[in-house]
């Protein structure tokens, strides 16, 4: 850790259905000096929070403005239709968007669903917000269609969901300001990739430190390679059969 690090904090925002908990925990394991405030927006406050220097970073849904933004796609979600629990639609596991072709769907002004052809009949006013037109859906006027956390975010006894398996599907991204790629970001990148602590930027550093030591140790070595051994020893005249004939002592004459 730097010690910009050590005496900064990290701002992360998130829109909602999104749960940032478990990255948060990881977080905290191995930044424990630095504090992560969590700033929960909406999805039209999430990139204003972001070029607003608000949030360091922000969970949200795509797309983003690329031009100032980068985003890395983090997953998909599956897509829903809300529906009163006693509606006949129910009856099906899963639905396809044309068995919606006679029914109020109701797009709320936070929809986060992209639609070439929105399906079903329209209701007579856009709600403002997902909120409202689950409140309407649990009046038994009209449906709703959206990612399946939305729907989770939203439950009520009185209401379940199907998939829609043939419409588009959101997909939530980690998303911060292309000039503001700070230490703390690129930490947060590595823990939503799922990088160990070991695979991180500063396995780099530590690699790097590692091999002047390295070289150190390897001197040593080298030097004992390239010390002369002990010379041999001379060879005497007659050879070593000459000696060993002799039994190395002179004899003595009678």
């Amino acid at each position: 850790m730097t010690e910009n690090q050590a005496t900064s904090s990290f701002r992360l925002a998130y829109v909602p259905g999104v749960t940032p908990s478990k990255w948060i925990r990881i977080w905290e394991q191995r930044l424990p000096e630095v504090p992560l405030t969590l700033l929960p927006v909406t999805v039209a406050e999430a990139e204003q929070a972001l070029t607003g220097e608000t949030a360091d970073a922000a969970l949200l849904r795509l797309p983003v403005d690329r031009t100032v933004l980068s985003a890395i796609p983090l997953y998909t979600e599956t897509t829903v239709v809300v529906l009163p629990k006693d509606h006949e639609l129910t009856e099906d596991e899963e639905l396809l968007v044309e068995q919606l072709a006679d029914e109020v769907i109701w797009h709320p002004q936070d929809e986060t669903i992209h639609w070439e052809t929105r399906p079903g009949r329209p209701g007579y006013e856009r709600p403002a917000t997902t909120g409202d037109a689950i409140e309407l859906v649990a009046a038994n006027v009209g449906l709703l269609v959206v990612p399946q956390s939305l729907a989770r975010l939203h439950h009520r006894r009185d209401l379940t969901y199907r998939p829609l398996v043939d419409a588009p599907q959101s997909q939530v991204a980690l998303s911060w300001p292309e000039q503001r790629t700070t230490d703390l970001v690129e930490e947060f990148i590595g823990i939503v990739r799922g990088r160990t602590v070991n695979s991180s930027r500063g396995r780099t550093a530590a690699a790097a430190e590692a091999k002047p030591q390295a070289k150190k140790e390897r001197k040593p070595a080298a030097a004992a390679a390239r010390k002369p051994g002990p010379k041999p020893a001379a060879r005497t005249r007659g050879g070593a059969g000459a000696a060993k004939r002799g039994g190395g002592k002179p004899r003595r004459r009678g």
